[in-house]
C-alpha cells in the first residue's frame, strides 16, 4: 500500500456534512454584510506567477509559498494571498473603471506553514478591498464593515485597532540598521517583552526608546491615548496617534463597549501597511481570525498609485465555532419507489416535496428492507413508499 494513500497533506483537512453546512452558514452571513456595503465579488486564479508575490511592498516569504513551474519553465505559486492578485487585476483589467471600486472575494489561500504550528495551510478566506479611496471616511467604513462581519457570525468577538505609522515614525529616529528595527517590530507584535527589552537595552536610552518600550502595554480603551501622549515626543508619531484617536471616537458611537480595543502594539509589517491596522478575535481562539488595514503602497508597484484598504477573514476557524448553529443534514421524509416503473415518478414526487418546503430525499437503495433500515439508523421521521394505492 502507498504510504500516503489515506492521509491529507499537513495543514489540510476534509469537511463533512455538518462542517460544510457550518462553512456555508458563515459565508452566507458574511456575504450579506459585504453586499450590503455594495462590494462586488471577484475570483482570481489559484496559480499566479511568483513575481507577483515578490514585490517589495507586499513580498511574501519564499518558504511560505507552494511553488511549481508552468510549461515554459516560469515559476508559479499557488495563491498565498488575495490582495496582490486583486491589485494586479485592478491595475490591468479594471484600469478604466471609475474609482473607488469595491470588491470582495471568497476563495482559499495556501501557506506552507512550519510543521506542528497547528495552523491550516489551506485557508478559506473571505475579504474586501476598497480601492481608490483614502482618508477617514474610507477607513471608518472598512473598519465598520469588519466589525459588522464579526457581529454576523459571533457575539463573542473583539476588534483591536492601531496605526502602522506610529511605530514607523518612532523607529525612523533610531540610528540602527533596518534589520534591527524589524526585529524590534516583531518583538512588539508578538508581545515578547523580554526580547524587546534586551534589544532596546543595547541602544542609547532616550524618549523614543522609552516610548517604543511601552508600546506593547498601551492596550485598552480611551485611556490609552492619554498615556501615549505623555510619553511620545516625535511629531509624526503624535499625528498618527491623533488620527487613530479621532477614528476611535467615531467608532465609540457603535456602542460596542469593550469589543473595540486600542492596541498601539499592533505593529504589522511596515513595508506593507501605510496607515490604520486592525485585527479581529473570537472567544476560544488565540490567533487573529481577521486582519486588515490600509496598504496604499501596494499599488505603486503596479504603476497605479492609489489608496487601498481592506481585510481578510479566515473562515475555517469561525466555522468550527459555528457548528452548533448549523442545521441538521438529516431529511424529514425518505421516499422509496416500490417498483422500477415508479422510480422516475418517485424522484419527481420527491422534488415536488422539496419545492413545497419539505426536507425530502429519494432512496436509491435496492430494496425496501434496506431503505427502512437506513431511515431508522439516521432517525428519519417519515418513510413513504411511492407506488402504493
Amino acid at each position: 500500500m502507498k504510504k500516503n494513500l489515506k492521509v491529507t497533506p499537513e495543514g489540510t483537512r476534509d469537511y463533512l456534512f455538518k462542517e460544510c453546512t457550518a462553512v456555508n452558514y458563515v459565508c452566507k452571513k458574511i456575504k450579506k454584510v459585504f453586499e450590503s456595503h455594495q462590494f462586488h465579488q471577484v475570483i482570481t486564479p489559484a496559480l499566479e506567477y511568483y513575481d507577483l508575490f515578490s514585490i517589495k511592498s507586499g513580498e511574501i516569504a519564499q518558504e511560505l509559498m507552494y511553488k511549481t513551474f508552468d510549461n515554459t519553465g516560469r515559476i508559479v505559486a499557488v495563491r498565498p494571498d488575495s490582495t496582490l492578485p486583486i491589485a494586479r487585476m485592478v491595475s490591468t483589467r479594471m484600469q478604466n473603471e471609475v474609482l473607488p471600486v469595491r470588491l470582495y472575494y471568497n476563495q482559499s489561500v495556501y501557506r506552507n506553514n512550519p510543521s506542528f504550528t497547528g495552523r491550516y495551510n489551506e485557508i478559506m478566506q473571505m475579504g474586501v478591498e476598497l480601492i481608490g479611496s483614502k482618508g477617514k471616511r474610507a477607513d471608518l467604513e472598512i473598519i465598520t464593515t469588519a466589525i459588522q462581519s464579526m457581529q454576523a457570525v459571533s457575539s463573542d468577538f473583539r476588534i483591536e485597532v492601531g496605526h502602522s505609522m506610529l511605530f514607523n515614525a518612532l523607529a525612523d529616529t533610531l540610528e540602527v540598521k533596518d534589520s534591527i528595527k524589524e526585529s524590534i517590530r516583531v518583538f512588539i507584535e508578538n508581545k515578547n517583552y523580554s526580547a524587546l527589552n534586551d534589544a532596546l537595552d543595547k541602544l542609547e536610552q532616550n524618549d523614543t526608546v522609552t516610548a517604543i518600550r511601552k508600546l506593547p502595554s498601551l492596550f485598552g480603551g480611551r485611556e490609552v491615548f492619554e498615556k501615549a501622549e505623555s510619553i511620545i515626543k516625535v511629531p509624526e508619531a503624535l499625528d498618527a496617534l491623533d488620527y487613530l484617536k479621532s477614528l476611535y471616537e467615531q467608532l465609540e458611537k457603535l456602542n460596542l463597549g469593550d469589543k473595540i480595543i486600542v492596541d498601539l502594539g499592533l505593529v504589522k509589517r511596515n513595508d506593507y501597511y501605510s496607515g490604520i491596522v486592525f485585527s479581529g478575535y473570537i472567544l476560544g481562539y488565540g490567533d487573529a481570525i481577521l486582519s486588515g488595514g490600509r496598504y496604499d503602497k501596494i499599488f505603486d508597484a503596479f504603476d497605479c498609485p492609489t489608496g487601498a484598504s481592506g481585510f481578510a477573514i479566515d473562515i475555517n476557524y469561525i466555522a468550527e465555532k459555528a457548528k452548533y448553529r448549523s442545521k441538521s443534514n438529516i431529511p424529514d421524509v425518505l421516499v422509496y419507489a416500490r417498483n422500477e416503473e415508479d422510480i422516475m415518478d418517485a424522484i419527481a414526487y420527491t422534488s415536488k416535496l422539496v419545492e413545497s418546503g419539505v426536507k425530502a430525499q429519494f432512496s436509491d437503495l435496492p430494496d425496501e428492507a434496506q431503505a427502512r433500515e437506513f431511515a431508522a439508523e439516521l432517525g428519519i421521521k417519515k418513510f413513504e413508499i411511492y407506488g402504493d394505492e
